[in-house]
């Protein structure tokens, strides 16, 4: 079982920078693949960005260019770094553990609000 904890969420203005912490536990973390997700109010939740046990990294469209995902398996955590951000990154930002083999993990949220 792995337990997934997010923090750095906040209120920032258009063009400010946060950045994101998922810190895990319970299992060995560097053989999961982690992933940061998102859901704004209506909308279905969507991929942001994934970085595989290896190291390799896949962001979505929208964000590419402006957030940055990377992960400490020392501290079992991951980070999402968000630059030049824009009132549509707006959302409750998920983090999901996804091992080799078995269930996926998720956790508990946590608010990005961009506005002025």
């Amino acid at each position: 079982q792995v337990q997934l904890v997010e923090s750095g969420g906040g209120l920032v203005q258009p063009g400010g920078s946060l950045r994101l912490s998922c810190a895990a536990s319970g299992s060995i973390f560097s053989i999961y693949a982690m992933g940061w997700y998102r859901q704004a109010p209506g909308k279905q939740r969507e991929l942001v960005a994934l970085i595989r046990s290896g190291g390799s990294t896949k962001y979505a469209d929208s964000v590419k260019g402006r957030f940055t995902i990377s992960r400490d398996n020392a501290k079992s955590t991951v980070y999402l770094q968000m630059n030049s951000l824009k009132p549509e990154d707006t959302a409750v930002y998920y983090c999901r553990a996804s091992p080799p083999i078995g269930v996926d993990h998720w956790g508990q949220g946590t608010q990005v609000t961009v506005s002025s």
